[in-house]
């Protein structure tokens, strides 16, 4: 059976549209209405009738309430001019004319027509149905798919354009998903989005190919090489999160529609003659007339719907094609109670202990573990089911403890499963209480992370997404964030009872759909859940701050940038903003004309680009450029950890405790936050200055560090079975000089600082899909001799090269790559007909299976450093995981076992028939010990 196509038009983008095309030469009738706006939209409808043939249509309005957005955001369309009249007397002509024309007409309060259109377009089944959204509005590019298209009419009799997801990456440079953080950085005018200052279309876009969603954006805001838009993104980056969320179409709107409702039907002839005559619309009645609209051509046509649109009931039962109401919170539904007593807690703790697996919550007063107070915890251990145990403000820590203490047999239990949804902070939340969580765990957010680890993993996403029901808001709760936002101790107790009861039924529930999709995963089962609890144990240590040391370093870079700036000022002949790259831009380019002859790049508001790129360019002209840079580094570095990292220093414990998080990264790398000690810079001597500033616990205890050596490349050289390279990891060779011998055709002993230098650059850059471009600009020197250096490379690892092809080719032949345990990225991009960004995704095709086999390499190495630990030494701890090193804080009585132990573990966590060299030091602070 040929497939239906159901068109949806957005009513009133059209109604716009049509008015302003004829806003030079409007059609008045006799009496003097202006009917351009309902006779533009009739002629798109006829025209889609006659040319699509579309079997299934609706037509979406706005309507007059506020919808969800203006709620979280006042000036959601605030800067709107006023509907023209001419618009406001035409639509209720264009409703008119769809309920004589039998049209079925969509409106609903609270949402736009694009939500109830984006509703339809993704629920119908697409094995019927072929969905197109007509609106010349882009917005809609997010919801484009297999199967649902974006139709936009031509302009003025122009012709139209239909968009699928290949034609929307053509179009705007990025896959229809990204359309949301393109507006949520680039903003909307129209709508009064603000999205981020400084960020135009080509800037999104950039952003956008290079690191994905808005969120990573955000998260990875250092790596930005626009030093400009690295400030705006960090000072906007809420507004952007805020403008992402309202230029979101939602996709799932509570409405019902059956298929039948939408079926195209012959016009009540009765009904439409005399508004066609009243509109003056002589020839347009003709061309109804000529369509299947007619009801005498619709007699004399076979029926042609009757499989699925026909049925004999009077009272059509809604299609579940057509039926996405999300289910929500029901007290007549949800078994959520509240125990009070030391009888109810012994009867649950002994069902629990029947049943053998229990998920459980913690409700507090604070986001940071270590710092909240418990209110209420909760389990769960059946779908619906849910008992809490509150602790009121004024309940003594001492029975608190007590209570809690009860629980400690299911807690610590070598058979019972213990689920949770970020289970880590409960984990902290319960240590402050005496409470260690051991044995068996199941974390929900890990899970899914495992599986689709570019989506999202918070609770909510995932209930809606898995089990079709969106979870009472936090937001209703307790408000949104600021001044005024309330605390969970705020919380009415039934409220609480409700939210919390629910936030372990529903994680349950995700754990009975998650747990078969992961039985088998060797990356959650063996990597990413065990090292959860390593990870709990390093967070509650902490590590140690020397902060009279920062403060007196803090004193010591403001001396420097006090000469710095006046260096800058007697070099640029006035004092000016150091910190305002307008400013800077004219004294570098008008004033002192460096860069004169060459084409300077510039921002969309017209004003010179000065980032660290052009700055370093510069600087091999002038000095000034390079006190620039100087000034600029050494400022980031003051304010981001030297004067920073002290305020962090937690009072209960003295020390600093970052938050390591395993579902960030798409590579599987951990990420760390409150504060980053990730980006920490250690090549450069201010940089290694910082790390002075972290020292031992106390007296008798130094910092051993760890340090993986050349992993990724040790890595490469497994993955790729490259003999060459293999060979000379196991020959122990300096594999800079040996590939710099063999790519420039000279003994080892011959090989110059530059060749080294060069061979150095291509081994590293192999593993990032580095080109002849990226590799001559790296170095240099030409592009020609770039790709001949590449090109001996290759000649010398063909096992490296064909790697990267074979990589490539496997992802897109499965939209996926694989580390050596397992670990998925999934590219949606790699058969992008967009070169740029194809080229993204096959930079990732060669490089996540590496970076993540040598993530997944350490984590291994911490499991086992952990477990041998708590059998080896009493005394010492692992504190901190930065990238490819270890750090640990080790009593001197333990610094032999402890040197030795990790040593063996990190070299061992796994063979890949390439030996692992692992650097292990100790000293008085991390830069001494690295």
């Amino acid at each position: 059976m040929a497939k239906k196509k159901l068109f949806l038009l957005d009513a009133l983008a059209l109604i716009y549209r049509a008015h302003f095309a004829f806003i030079k030469n409007p059609r008045i009738t006799s009496t003097g209405i202006n009917t351009s706006a309902v006779f533009g939209f009739l002629n798109t409808l006829l025209d889609i009738i006659s040319r699509e043939n579309p079997t299934h249509l609706a037509v979406a309005f706005d309507t007059h309430a506020p919808t969800f957005r203006h709620i979280e955001y006042e000036l959601y369309k605030a800067h709107r001019e006023a509907q023209p009249e001419d618009i406001s007397i035409a639509i209720p002509y264009v409703y008119k004319l769809l309920k004589a024309l039998n049209v079925h007409v969509m409106a609903q309060d609270g949402f736009e027509a694009d939500d109830l259109i984006g509703t339809l377009a993704w629920h119908v089944d697409h094995n019927e149905f072929d969905v197109y959204m007509v609106t010349p509005d882009k917005d809609y590019a997010q919801l484009v798919r297999p199967h649902v298209f974006h139709y936009k009419p031509g302009y003025q009799g122009g012709t139209y354009e239909i968009f699928g997801p290949k034609e929307v990456e053509e179009k705007y440079g990025f896959a229809p998903p990204s359309m949301v953080d393109f507006l949520g950085l680039k903003g909307d005018a129209v709508d009064n989005i603000p999205g981020i200052p400084k960020v135009g279309d080509k800037t999104a876009v950039a952003l956008i190919q290079e690191f994905g969603t808005v969120e990573n954006i955000i998260a990875n805001v250092d790596k930005i090489s626009k030093k400009s838009i690295q400030d705006t993104v960090r000072e906007f980056a809420e507004q952007g999160l805020l403008s992402k969320k309202l230029a979101t179409i939602k996709t799932d709107c509570p409405m019902v529609y059956t298929a039948r409702d939408l079926l195209i039907e012959p016009a009540n002839i009765e009904e439409l003659m005399p508004l066609m005559s009243e509109l003056e619309f002589k020839t347009s009645y003709q061309r109804i007339l000529n369509t299947k609209l007619n009801p005498m051509a619709a007699l004399k046509q076979p029926d042609l719907f009757s499989s699925l649109d026909e049925t004999t009931s009077e009272s059509p039962q809604p299609l579940p094609v057509f039926n996405h109401e999300k289910k929500v919170f029901s007290p007549e539904t949800a078994n959520y109670q509240l125990i009070t007593d030391k009888e109810a807690r012994t009867a649950l703790i002994e069902a629990i202990g029947t049943e053998g697996k229990f998920c459980f919550d913690t409700e507090t007063t604070d986001l940071d573990p270590l710092k909240a107070e418990i209110v209420a915890i909760t389990f769960s251990f059946k779908a619906g089911d849910a008992y809490l145990i509150h602790f009121p403000a004024e309940m003594p820590r001492e029975e608190v403890e007590q209570i809690l203490a009860e629980f400690s047999g299911l807690m610590t239990s070598d058979t019972i499963l213990k689920i949770g949804q970020n289970l880590k902070y409960d984990m902290l939340v319960l240590k402050k209480y005496g409470i260690e969580v051991t044995g068996p765990t199941f974390d929900t957010m890990l899970a899914h992370y495992v599986l689709a680890p570019e989506s999202k993993h918070n609770m909510d996403d995932m209930s809606v997404e898995l089990l079709g029901y969106q979870p009472i808001s936090i937001t209703e709760l307790i408000g949104k964030k600021g001044k005024k936002q309330l605390s969970m101790r705020d919380v009415s107790l039934e409220d609480l009872k409700n939210y919390a009861c629910e936030d372990a039924d529903i994680t349950f529930q995700l754990y009975e759909v998650l747990a078969p999709q992961v039985a088998e995963n060797k990356v959650f089962n063996e990597i990413d859940e065990p090292l959860m609890s390593v990870l709990a144990d390093m967070e509650a240590e902490g590590i140690t701050l020397d902060a009279a040391a920062l403060a007196e370093y803090s004193i010591e870079l403001e001396s420097r940038l006090v000469i710095l700036e006046k260096e800058i000022y007697q070099l640029a002949g006035e004092e000016f903003n150091i910190n305002s790259p307008k400013q800077l831009g004219e004294i570098l380019f008008d004033k002192m004309g460096l860069g004169k002859g060459e084409k300077q790049k510039k921002t969309a508001t017209g004003q010179y680009v000065t980032d660290e790129q052009v700055l370093s360019d510069l600087a091999l002209k002038h000095e000034l450029p390079d006190r620039i840079l100087a000034f600029r580094g050494i400022k980031k570095l003051k304010s981001t950890y030297v004067d920073a990292l002290p305020t962090m220093i937690l009072p209960s414990t003295g020390r600093v405790h970052t938050t390591f998080s395993q579902s960030v990264a798409v590579t599987g790398r951990l990420s760390s936050v409150n504060p980053n000690l990730q980006n920490i810079p250690i090549r450069t001597e201010d940089g290694k200055e910082v790390r002075k500033g972290f020292i031992p616990r106390g007296p008798g205890y130094v910092l051993v560090s760890a340090d993986y050596s050349q992993v990724e490349l040790r890595v490469m050289a497994a993955m790729s079975k490259d003999e060459n390279m293999i060979a000379a990891f196991r020959d122990g060779l300096d594999i800079h000089r040996a590939s710099a011998a063999r790519v420039f055709g000279v003994s080892p002993e011959e090989v110059s600082s530059t060749q080294r230098s060069a061979a150095k650059t291509v081994n590293f850059g192999i593993i990032y899909g580095i080109s002849a471009f990226g590799l001559s600009q790296r170095m240099g020197i030409s592009r020609s001799e770039a790709a001949d250096i590449i090109d001996a490379y290759f000649k010398q690892y063909s096992g490296v090269k064909a790697f990267m092809d074979d990589s490539i080719n496997f992802a897109r032949e499965h939209g996926y790559v694989e580390t050596y345990f397992g670990r998925r990225r999934y590219l949606a991009d790699i058969n992008s007909r967009n070169q740029t960004i194809r080229g993204f995704a096959e930079r990732n095709a060669i490089n996540s299976p590496i970076q993540g086999t040598a993530a997944d390499i350490i984590k291994l190495a911490m499991i086992d450093i952990h477990a041998a630990m708590k059998d080896a030494v009493k005394q010492s701890y692992m504190v901190l995981q930065v990238h490819d090193e270890l750090v640990f804080d080790v009593h001197e009585s333990e610094l032999d076992i402890m040197k030795e132990l990790v040593h063996t573990h990190m070299v061992s966590a796994v063979d890949l028939g390439v030996p692992m060299e692992v650097e292990v030091g100790s000293g008085k602070n991390w830069l001494q010990a690295h």
